[in-house]
């Protein structure tokens, strides 16, 4: 007779399957799962792992699908302002780190907000001030910007006369210098001097960021950088070692990068690199394609141009990366290729273009089982969310970000045409449109925590909200189609079509909560802990 090697009990099970049916047992056999039901007793064996759930809700173990698993942990490991917007805890973080690391060349390290600065731009001077004498670098939470002192710029050659480029900004003073703080494509300007990450430093960051996952659920990602980029080193070895030697647990798929300063003829390239790194648990099918920037810098590509602080029409509606009839092509070759396509689309123009691209695609090609996806969605223009399920486009959200905060608040509401503001992450129309929703952190963007993504998906405020004011509440999600974007919609995504649900047959990537979230008010969701995280059946996580 069939015995389980692990068997819950005493359920609530949330399945995430499409009929949301309620079970209160799971068996797991030679890590795939045996059973799914009530009463499992006559699986139990003599040597069967028996967990009593005690009420505790378990489920499909969380899939991350935008994230950057590996400089997430690289920047554990360096100066990290993230947790604060204090000016004040900068200085000390900085201060501190500089002074227990004497023998570093530079100073780098990620994560300040650019609500902690007037028009969220940095200044040299406040670094000169803590670190004179040695090159600093630190990207802003959102990656998309970096905080740099005169050190850095001098050794660069970063001067008045230097122009911005094409898909960049320098940020400067009344006098024209530059201020101390470079957007988008500009980071490179300083960027490219910085000593190369090491590769042992590169896999320490994925062990790090391996154990972070896994103790908030986080049983698979889709990594949105393999090859590197705009001074960011290639994190594909540290994967390549990890699947080696077999400690990689998770299951990981690699998006591959899109050199927009190229076109076509990188396309050899993606589908070698595609066949190299393909070994174990880790799969990289996917090319991605970053479109546009980020609203709070005024590069995201909009519909309408961006104001001005007196609330004014610019000349600026943001960056189209990637020229959109170039695009098309580009994508239809791609997809043509069986590679799924992961954009970066954050502002309404780009998402269009980008679903421009898809549909030309579909229309040389044929409806095939590439699974394209677009990312971040602040913005979407109303006449395109039928598109996402008519066009079989995943629309992959970081609900993290749909909320009153300041940067929303100071840095992008007040510079948006209100047309647009009123259109952010719409989230609720994608899902009454039909559209497969799934959902990722962006982490170290922000916290890789999927329980505080759900928190804010429910109720369109941050966990802890000091305000009663709710974001777009008619964007809200409710708990068990936000549970589900992040299983069942991530693993869809990752095309890992035997995960994401607790069904018989799938493998047992499944997550112990503390609680039963949907037993307590939705203000409360924050609150719900990661009690245990098993892979294949395997632990790899217990609070």
């Amino acid at each position: 007779m069939t015995t389980a090697d692990l068997l819950f009990t005493g359920g609530p099970v949330f399945t995430a399957g499409g009929a949301r049916s309620r079970a209160t047992a799971v068996a797991v056999k030679d890590g795939r799962i045996l059973a799914v039901g009530h009463d499992l007793a006559d699986l139990r064996g003599a040597r069967t792992e028996v967990v009593d759930l005690a009420g505790k809700l378990l489920i499909p173990g969380f899939q991350d699908a935008h994230v950057h698993a590996v400089f997430g942990g690289v920047e554990m490991g360096e100066c990290d302002l993230t947790g604060t917007t204090d000016l004040a805890v900068y200085r000390e973080r900085i201060a501190a780190y500089a002074a227990a690391h004497p023998d570093r060349e530079w100073i780098t390290g990620s994560g300040w907000s650019m609500e902690s600065f007037p028009g969220g731009v940095p200044s040299a001077a406040l670094l000169d001030a803590i670190v004179p004498d040695r090159p600093v670098y630190l990207t802003n939470r959102d990656h998309h910007g970096a905080w740099v002192n005169s050190v850095a710029l001098e050794l660069a050659k970063v001067t008045r006369d230097t122009p911005d480029p094409a898909d960049g900004v320098i940020n400067r003073d009344a006098a024209g210098n530059p201020a101390g703080a470079l957007q988008e494509g500009a980071m490179g300007l300083v960027g490219h001097l910085i000593p190369a990450t090491t590769p042992d430093q590169l896999v320490a960051g994925l062990r790090r960021a391996q154990a972070l996952l896994h103790s908030l659920g986080v049983t698979g990602w889709q990594d949105a950088m393999l090859r590197g980029s705009n001074g960011y080193p290639d994190p594909a070895d540290a994967y390549r070692t990890a699947a080696g030697e077999g400690w990689l647990t998770a299951a990981v798929t690699g998006a591959l990068w899109w050199d927009r300063d190229r076109g076509a003829d990188q396309i050899a390239e993606l589908v070698e690199h595609r066949a190299q790194l393909t070994i174990g648990r880790l799969t990289c099918s996917t090319v991605k394609i970053m479109q546009d920037g980020v609203a709070e810098n005024f590069t995201a590509a909009m519909t309408e141009p961006y104001l001005d602080r007196c609330g004014c029409p610019t000349p600026n509606s943001g960056l189209s990366f990637v020229d959109p009839a170039l695009l098309r092509g580009y994508v239809t070759e791609l997809d043509g290729l069986g590679f799924q396509v992961h954009f970066h689309a954050l502002g309404d123009r780009a998402v269009r273009e980008a679903l421009d691209a898809i549909e030309a695609a579909r229309t040389v090609n044929g409806f095939r089982d590439t699974r394209p996806h677009l990312a971040h969605l602040q913005v979407v223009h109303p006449d395109d969310i039928a598109r996402f399920r008519r066009l079989g486009a995943t629309a992959n959200m970081q609900p993290l970000w749909a909320a009153h905060e300041p940067q929303m608040d100071e840095l992008t509401i007040p510079f948006l045409d209100p047309a647009l503001a009123g259109r952010q992450y719409p989230f609720g129309d994608l899902l009454r449109a039909g559209a497969t929703l799934a959902a990722g952190s962006d982490w170290p963007v922000s916290s890789p925590n999927p329980i505080e993504g759900i928190h804010v998906a429910v109720n369109r405020q941050v966990p802890g909200a000091d305000d009663d004011r709710v974001f777009l509440p008619e964007q809200r999600l409710d708990l068990g189609t936000a549970l589900a974007a992040y299983t069942a919609g991530s693993g869809y995504l990752n095309h890992r079509d035997d995960s994401g649900v607790v069904r018989t047959g799938n493998v047992a990537d499944l997550v112990v909560l503390d609680r039963d979230p949907f037993d307590g008010p939705a203000a409360a969701i924050a609150a719900t802990k990661v009690a245990m995280t098993f892979v294949g059946g395997e632990r790899v996580y217990a609070a």
